[in-house]
């Protein structure tokens, strides 16, 4: 993987973590550009703040038992 590339990893009953400079389009077509060194995308559709992670998810039903 290029440095250019970001990393991606996905937190189960989470969000998609990015590390690295990344560009993301949201269902609408908006694109966000970051250089942050970590961001948290929303997987559960039920944040706020979308297209980014704000801890929704943990008030829904878990897939699997804790």
């Amino acid at each position: 993987m290029s440095a250019d590339e970001p990393d991606v990893i996905m937190c189960p009953d989470g969000p998609m973590l990015l590390r690295g400079n990344h560009r993301i389009a949201d269902e609408s077509g908006e694109v966000f550009e970051t250089e942050r060194p970590f961001s948290a995308v929303c997987r559960c559709g039920k944040s706020a703040s979308r297209p980014w992670c704000d801890g929704s998810h943990k008030l829904l039903h878990r897939t699997k038992p804790a």
